[in-house]
This record gives C-alpha cells, structure tokens and sequence, in this order.
C-alpha cells in the first residue's frame, strides 16, 4: 500500500492542531504551569507549518519550503523551551527559535536553497537537537520522581534519532523533487513522526497531571510551618521502614517552649520551631524519617541503627541546638530533651518505640532537660532519686505536652 504525503502532512494538520488546543485549555485552568502554554503554542505553530508543506506545488516555494520549515523547526524550538519550563528553567526564546533563523538564512544561499539532500540534512539535525536536548532535561529533572518522565524521555530521545536517520537515508536513497511522488520511506518516516507526536503530546499531558498530583500529595504530608513531614506522614514512612528493617527513635521536645512564646510572642516561638527542623535536618542521616508529632514535639526514625548509635545522632542535634542564637533576640535559649529507643526486630511497632521513647523523654525532663537519654538508661537512679513509673509520668504530663 502506497502512503499518500500530502494525507499524512493534512492528519498530522489535524492531530498536532488538536494537541495544541488542548494544551491551552489545561493551561488556562493551571496558568501556573507555563510549559502547558508553550506546548500549546508549539504545536498550534507545528500544525500551520504541516499545512504549509501539505500544500507544497499549490503555494510558492518560499511558503511550502522556506517558511514552513522554519516554523517546523521553530516548533520543535518551542517544545524545547516548553521542558525547559517545566524542569523550573528559564524559556531561552532566542534559542528556541535560532534553528528556525538559521534555515531561512540557509535557504538565502542558492546553492543550499536548490539541494534537496542538503535542506533535508540541516532540517533534521536542528529538529533532532532540540528533541535531544529536550530529552537531557527530562533525564536531569529525574530527582522529581514522576511515573511519565522515563516514556517522556524515551519518546524524545527516539524521535531525535528518527530525525538524524533521515540524514543518512537522504544521502543513500533517491529524494523525491515533490511530494505527489514521495517514496515510500519519506512518507514512512512522516507517519512515524504523527505519532510520535500524539504520544509525546499525551506524555507531556501526564507529566503535568502527575506533578500536580504529586505537589497535592506532598502539601497534605507537610507540617505547613517547618516544611518537614507532618504527624501523618511520619507515621506512614517510619512503619514501611520498621517492616524491613530494625530502627531506631528519636523524641525531641523543646525545653521551655511555653515561656518562649509567653515571653517574646508567637511569631517568635513559630520561628524557633523552623529553626529546630533547619538546624536538626542536616544532622540526621539521609534515610532518617524525620517529622512533627505536634506542638513542639518532633520525631526521627532512624533506620538499622541500634540505641547507642541513635543516641549519637541526637547529642548532635542537641548540641547543634544549645549554640542556637536568634539575631534579634540574644538573650533566646533554645534547647531540647531527647528520649530514644531501638527495635531488634524486623516488623517492630511503631507504638512500642513511641512509648519507650516517650518514657525516655520524660526521664530527660525530670532529670533537668536538654540531654539524651535512652530507654536503657536512667539519670534519675544514678543520681539516687525515686523515679516514676511511666505510666505515673504519663498520666500527669498532659496528653504529651510538657510543662515549660
């Protein structure tokens, strides 16, 4: 079966059309997402270039051949600009449309002008830069864990090389001087790139969607004030890591937090409960599982580390913490108790080191706060005072607020 160019290059009018319009749409319901307007632009821009070369023979030369490559080319520019949006980039319209400069001010020479082997070469290479180079910064964005980013950037990566196959082919096989009498591997290659064009369009489509989905997902598992995970999502990721791994458990509780804010107001205290997550944040290893029980209570799983070594981890944070100075409140002290406790065991309950933890803790406030004690240990008998049980201790704290 003999495929028709001028069909091909009228469907692809229709498709890329489609996808352009439907770009926009999503763009005037997300206007945040810039990259959605420029994919739109690009292939509302991509649509008008294929009807152009649709209606080579019936529209001068200059129209079929010069301007709508140069607004083909400019396209792929803008699909190129439009990933740059998206991975947080700046456009860089200048670049994108320099290939399209440079194939009009080619086609001013005319000894370029009147080869078709070297029109088809330099076409191809800027077509199958830009998609290159669109596919690079899909592979360095792959730090936002988006399910559609590897098809992405497959379909980018294979369309470039689609288009750098033609340069090859057009040096060992006949080119045709129309489209009427196309060949049958010129037409292939222009059906092969329709859907290429589909498919990156519903690619491009599923990015965004996921990455909304994914800033939604994440909104709801952030402590809105300290940026680190909230109660709920520091539940969640500390029982998947206790299913396949011992661990281990950090308390904090800030000292005096309720005369911080009774003393120097509630914005104040607000910044200090930051300032803990920005200073203990570094200091936990980076598998830690590190958030905010509530208040000024914050919690740390640390994977395959017994008790001593956590305990390590929390004098870090406590230390860090004690040489804290606010800059426009000197006389500020910010410090922290911390109680810790270890599961042996794969499988272990997050409840069971909760509640060891916060035995542990409650140990360190009553021997007189900021320090680390662990559930093994006890300040308390080793200075000769009587301690409570821990279920005296808990009873008489207040559902797990301390007393300042």
């Amino acid at each position: 079966m003999r495929l028709d160019l001028t069909t091909l290059f009228l469907m692809t009018v229709a498709v890329t059309f489609t996808a352009g319009v439907l770009f926009l749409l999503s763009w005037s319901q997300t206007r945040r997402e810039r990259s959605l307007a420029v994919w739109g632009v690009a292939h509302l821009v991509g649509s008008l270039a294929s009807l152009m070369l649709a209606l080579r023979d019936q529209i001068p030369d200059s129209l079929s051949i010069g301007l709508a490559n140069a607004l083909m080319i400019g396209a792929y520019g803008l699909i190129w600009s439009g990933v740059r949006a998206f991975e947080g980039r700046r456009l860089r319209l200048g670049w994108a449309l320099a290939g399209g400069t440079v194939w009009l001010a080619a086609c001013l020479i005319p000894a370029f002008y009147g080869s078709l082997v070297a029109r088809v070469v330099l076409a191809s290479t800027l077509a199958g830069l830009y998609c290159a180079s669109g596919g690079l910064m899909i592979w360095r964005g792959r730090g936002e864990p988006l399910v559609s980013r590897y098809p992405a950037l497959v379909l980018l990566a294979s369309y470039a090389v689609l288009y750098w196959i033609r340069v090859p082919l057009a040096f060992a096989l006949p080119l045709p001087a129309s489209v009427a009498i196309a060949s049958p591997w010129f037409a292939i290659l222009c059906f092969t790139g329709t859907l290429y064009s589909v498919a990156i369009a519903f690619v491009f489509m599923a990015l965004t969607k996921e990455r909304a989905e994914r800033e939604q997902r994440l909104a709801a598992e952030t402590d809105a004030l300290t940026g680190i995970a909230n109660r709920r999502a520091l539940v969640a990721g500390a029982e998947r890591h206790l299913a396949v791994a011992p661990a281990a458990l950090l308390l904090f509780d800030l000292d005096r937090f309720k005369a911080i804010n009774d003393r120097y107001g509630h914005s104040v205290g607000d910044a200090v409960l930051a300032a803990f997550c920005t200073i203990a944040a570094p200091l936990l290893p980076p598998e830690a599982v590190f958030g905010r029980m509530g208040g000024e209570e914050f919690a740390c799983l640390l994977p395959r580390l017994d008790e001593r070594a956590a305990a390590r981890v929390g004098e870090r944070v406590r230390a860090a913490v004690a040489g804290f100075d606010h800059p426009d409140y000197p006389d500020l002290a910010m410090r922290v108790s911390v109680g810790v406790a270890a599961e042996s065991q794969i499988g272990g309950s997050l409840d069971y080191l909760l509640r060891r933890a916060d035995d542990a803790l409650y140990r360190a406030k009553h021997a007189g706060r900021d320090r680390v004690v662990t559930a093994g240990d006890d300040p308390l008998l080793r200075a000769g005072a009587e301690p409570e049980t821990g279920l005296r201790a808990r009873a008489g704290r207040r559902s797990r607020t301390r007393s300042p």
